[in-house]
């Protein structure tokens, strides 16, 4: 017999409120890179593209979203570099993958030293030949 693991509508909106809430935090608490790059992307600014910030995607809560594009920016600091969070990360970007969903990844001295060609390269991704 297999059992269902999936929540129970109570659990799964307490998981729902849990992400918001962490959602919520992470706003707060975003680094002078994601600020800046927040500056770049909010309010249309970005060639008219819709950007979210730390938005929950199933499990997951990532940086910047475009929903219209199915894009999702992530700006990562050093601690992305050790083997666990790589590993977690892999996996996280095979789910949102499977979703639909392009990622793209960037770490913060990429955009700390070249904000030009990190912007240049959402740009491309956004107006692609696959949308």
């Amino acid at each position: 017999m297999i059992l269902d693991k999936s929540p129970s509508p109570r659990e799964g909106r307490e998981q729902g409120r849990g992400r918001i809430q962490r959602a919520r935090q992470l706003r707060a608490l975003m680094t002078l890179p994601e600020r800046k790059l927040w500056a770049y992307l909010r309010g249309h600014r970005f060639h008219g593209f819709q950007f979210k910030r730390q938005v929950p995607i199933g499990p997951y809560i990532v940086d910047y979203s475009c929903h219209a594009r199915k894009l999702i920016i992530e700006l990562d600091g050093g601690h992305h570099q050790l083997p666990d969070v790589k590993r977690y990360d892999r996996q996280r970007d095979e789910f949102l993958r499977a979703e639909g969903y392009i990622v793209l990844r960037f770490n913060n001295d990429e955009f700390r030293n070249n904000p030009d060609g990190v912007l240049q390269k959402i740009l491309e991704v956004l107006i692609g030949p696959h949308h």
